[in-house]
C-alpha cells in the first residue's frame, strides 16, 4: 500500500472523504501535517522540525516513538494483536496490577480498561450510580471529560455540548478559579455553592462529584489548597462518591506527584485515566475501589478492545519509563524552567493577563486589559499562528480560547529551553 505525502493530497482526501464532525477540529488558519516523530520532535510532511508542546494532545506521555514503548508493542504485535476479554491474557492483568501498585496505598483498587478517556468517564458516570442508587452528579463549569452523551453532559463548556437533549441530573458548579472564577480566590463561597446547588437543585443525595485537579483543556487551572477536601465531605455526607478525572494530569505530568488529586490530601472512589496511558496507543481505564466496582458485577459493560494486549503492553512500557527514567522528576524540574519563560513573558508583555500551571502542564491566558481580564481571543489567534512559525506546537484552549496550554512530553530537556523561549518571545512580539 502507498501513502501520498503530498501537500494538497493530503488536504483533498481528507475534505472529500472525512464526515463534517471529524473535519471541524482543525486548529490552524491551514492544516498542519506530520510525518513522523521522534521524543519531544515533530517533523511535518515538508521535513520541518517542531518542538512538540502539545504531547498530541497530551497523548505522548514519554515521546514520540520511544524505543522501549515500540519495541514492546512489536514484540506483543508478533505474538498476538488481539485477544478479547472474555478470554485471558496475561498482558493486561500484569499491567491492571502495576496500575493499582501506583494507586495509594490502604485501598482495594481493581481496574477496567477501555479504549478511550471518554467511553472511561462514561463507565465512570454508570459505577457511580449503580453504586450509591442516587441519579444526581456534581461536575465543574469549564470542565471537558468527553464527547459521548454521559461524558459531554458533564462537560461545562458550550462549545463541546451538541444542539440535542443530554442527560439529566448532572449539576455544573462554579469551579473555583481564582484569576477568572466568579467568586474570586474565596474558596468558602465556591463551597457553598455545593450547599446551594444540592438543596435547590437534587432531591439532597448524590451519585458523585467529577473533577480534574488541574483542568486541562479549560485552561489548566488548578483547584486551590483545601477545596478538594471539604468538597469530599460535603459530597460522601449526601451519599455520593468522588471521580477524578486524571486523563491529563496523570502519571507524573505535574511533578510533584503520580496523579494530580495527590496534591490535594483526597483518595477518590474512582480514577479515570487515558491519553498519556498508553503513549498514543489506543487505552484507558477506569480505576476504582473493589467495593464500588463490584456494584457492576452482575451487568456487562464490554469494550471490545480494551484490554487489548498490544495496548496494555505500550501501557506497561509507559510505567516503566517513567520510573526508569525518572520523568516526573524531569518534569518538575524542566516545568520549573518553562514556568520561569512563561513568567517572564508576563513581565514583558501586557497582553498576558496570567500564567498558571504545576510541572509540565503550564498555561498562559491572553487579556485585552489586565484590569477588566476581558479575553483576548483574536490576539491568541494571532500568537498561536505565530507559535506555529516559529516551530512550537502548543494549545489553543480555553471556553473563550485565549488560553496558550502547554503540555509536552515528559522527556522535555532543559536543553529545550533557551529555543522555546526564543520561539515564544518572537511569537509575543508586538503585543
Amino acid at each position: 500500500m502507498q501513502t501520498d505525502w503530498e501537500t494538497d493530497a493530503i488536504i483533498d482526501r481528507r475534505d472529500a472523504f472525512y464526515a463534517a464532525s471529524q473535519r471541524a477540529f482543525m486548529p490552524y488558519r491551514s492544516p498542519l501535517i506530520f510525518q513522523r516523530g521522534e521524543m519531544q520532535y515533530l517533523w511535518d510532511e515538508t521535513g520541518r522540525k517542531y518542538t512538540d508542546l502539545l504531547g498530541m494532545n497530551v497523548c505522548i506521555s514519554v515521546g514520540h516513538a520511544h524505543p522501549r514503548v515500540n519495541a514492546a508493542v512489536k514484540a506483543q504485535i508478533d505474538e498476538m494483536q488481539h485477544c478479547t476479554t472474555m478470554f485471558y491474557h496475561p498482558v493486561p492483568a500484569h499491567f491492571a496490577e502495576e496500575l493499582v501498585a501506583r494507586m495509594p496505598a490502604g485501598h482495594d483498587w481493581v481496574v477496567h480498561f477501555t479504549v478511550s478517556g471518554t467511553e472511561a468517564v462514561d463507565l465512570a458516570l454508570v459505577m457511580a450510580q449503580a453504586h450509591t442508587r442516587n441519579i444526581d452528579m456534581l461536575a465543574f463549569r469549564n470542565a471537558y471529560h468527553g464527547a459521548t452523551i454521559g461524558a459531554q453532559s458533564l462537560t461545562g463548556i458550550s462549545g463541546f455540548r451538541h444542539d440535542m437533549p443530554l442527560l439529566g441530573g448532572i449539576h455544573h458548579i462554579a469551579n473555583p478559579d481564582p484569576y477568572r472564577g466568579i467568586f474570586g480566590d474565596d474558596t468558602g463561597a465556591y463551597l457553598d455553592e455545593i450547599d446551594r446547588t444540592i438543596a435547590h437543585s437534587t432531591n439532597g443525595r448524590l451519585a458523585g462529584f467529577i473533577f480534574e485537579a488541574i483542568q486541562g483543556y479549560g485552561g489548566i487551572v488548578e483547584v486551590p489548597p483545601g477545596y478538594l477536601k471539604a468538597a469530599a465531605e460535603k459530597v460522601r455526607a449526601r451519599g455520593g462518591v468522588l471521580i477524578a478525572d486524571e486523563v491529563q494530569s496523570g502519571f507524573g505530568r505535574t511533578g510533584s506527584h503520580f496523579w494530580g488529586f495527590q496534591a490535594h490530601d483526597v483518595v477518590p472512589e474512582i480514577v479515570v485515566m487515558a491519553k498519556g496511558i498508553g503513549n498514543g496507543f489506543p487505552l484507558a481505564a477506569v480505576v476504582a475501589q473493589r467495593h464500588v466496582a463490584e456494584s457492576l458485577a452482575g451487568k456487562f459493560f464490554f469494550n471490545t478492545y480494551g484490554a487489548s494486549p498490544m495496548s496494555c503492553a505500550a501501557g506497561r512500557a509507559v510505567l516503566q519509563v517513567i520510573q526508569e527514567d525518572g520523568l516526573q522528576a524531569n518534569a518538575a524540574r524542566v516545568g520549573a524552567g518553562l514556568r520561569a519563560i512563561l513568567d517572564r513573558l508576563h513581565q514583558r508583555h501586557e497582553v498576558v493577563g496570567d500564567v498558571r500551571g504545576r510541572g509540565l502542564m503550564q498555561a498562559i491566558e491572553l487579556v485585552t486589559d489586565r484590569r477588566t481580564k476581558t479575553p483576548a481571543t483574536e490576539i491568541t489567534a494571532q500568537v498561536f499562528e505565530r507559535t506555529r512559525e516559529a516551530g512550537l506546537v502548543v494549545s489553543k484552549s480555553g471556553a473563550n480560547r485565549n488560553i496558550l496550554r502547554m503540555v509536552p512530553p515528559m522527556c522535555l530537556s532543559q536543553d529545550d529551553l533557551p529555543r522555546i523561549e526564543a520561539a515564544l518571545e518572537a511569537s509575543f512580539k508586538g503585543f
